[in-house]
């Protein structure tokens, strides 16, 4: 019996899904989430998954976190370099395909069932309007679906490191914290996993959040302080304001991201937020995420583009099934 493998391989954790051929990609014969860095490269990983079963996998697509050039990658979060054919050769795969994992999430899209999706504003789509996704997760990644004949296909981008454009006198202090700290001054500096930290810190060094008292985060290269920032803003009983502000301050800057990425595309079939950030900070999105996306005079155009939040963890490995599915049919 033949399997299909698809994968969404991320800096933090890999998703990987086994299918039947027969049966198609809308069921996983089995699956498994790994910590990423816990293995040097993919192969280990892969060789770890597939230790205790003994199939026959004929094709292979992934979804991976780094620009791809001629079915090869080197992660940008993690020092993996991915070749096609050589996990071909190694694992006896007939085809493997590898997909940025913005392509794979961008995929996803037509998959996804209602309960998967939040709308934060509703608009006027164009049902055959371009539509853009921005996910910040370990780092902050973009993509784009362009309806060419009957379907749509998804495109490539490297947006996220694009120039941090400030609004205003706090963000225009918190580039010039980015260049005194010589921290690359890229939206995905501010907006991903990585980047929230950079943030907490330059309002921590600020007057306003000097008073005795007020929580401190270690935001030191040797542990992981986001979701301690993230949980900080979200507890329900004692808030940390610093924390708080972090996080508003976070959404901002994400909503100028999608703004641009949105005008840039001409995205009137929507704005996508995906990632593992966007679903955990949904109260602080639908506070003001809104409101700063639709600033400036393309307001007008703004305002009739659909903003959604994926909310299904595993919407890169749908999007992976989704686009070998594709090359199958």
């Amino acid at each position: 019996m033949s399997f299909y493998l698809a994968a969404d391989i991320g800096g933090t954790k890999t998703i990987l899904a086994l299918y039947n051929a027969h049966q198609g990609v809308s069921a996983p014969f089995a699956e498994q989430i790994l910590p990423s860095r816990d293995f040097n490269n993919f192969s280990s990983l892969l060789r770890h998954f597939l230790a205790d079963k003994n199939i026959s996998i004929s094709q292979a697509c992934f979804g991976v976190a780094g620009p791809v050039r001629e079915n090869r990658v080197s992660l940008t979060n993690l020092p993996w370099h991915m070749t096609g054919s050589e996990i071909e050769t190694e694992f006896a795969i007939s085809r493997v395909t590898i997909i940025n994992d913005l392509v794979a999430l961008a995929s996803s899209i037509g998959q996804l069932q209602i309960e998967e999706l939040h709308i934060l504003h509703q608009g006027i789509p164009d049902k055959k309007g371009t539509k853009g996704v921005v996910a910040p997760g370990t780092g902050l990644g973009m993509s784009f679906l362009i309806r060419h004949d009957r379907k749509f296909l998804a495109g490539p981008s490297e947006g996220g490191h694009a120039g941090f454009s400030p609004r205003s006198v706090t963000e225009l202090r918190l580039l010039q914290y980015l260049h005194k700290k010589k921290i690359d001054p890229s939206f995905e500096s501010l907006c991903s996993g990585s980047g929230l930290p950079h943030i907490y810190d330059f309002l921590a060094k600020s007057d306003r959040f000097s008073e005795p008292g007020q929580v401190k985060i270690n935001t030191e290269p040797t542990g992981d302080p986001t979701p301690l920032i993230i949980n900080g803003a979200m507890d329900s009983e004692a808030p940390c304001p610093l924390c708080m502000a972090s996080v508003r301050l976070f959404v901002q800057v994400l909503a100028e991201a999608c703004r641009n990425l949105a005008l840039t595309v001409m995205a009137t079939g929507g704005i996508y937020l995906a990632g593992g950030l966007p679903a955990r900070i949904l109260p602080f999105l639908q506070d003001g995420f809104q409101q700063r996306f639709m600033q400036g005079k393309m307001s007008g155009l703004l305002q009739n583009m659909p903003i959604t939040v994926i909310m299904t963890p595993k919407a890169g490995l749908i999007g992976a099934a989704a686009y070998m599915d594709n090359l199958l049919s």
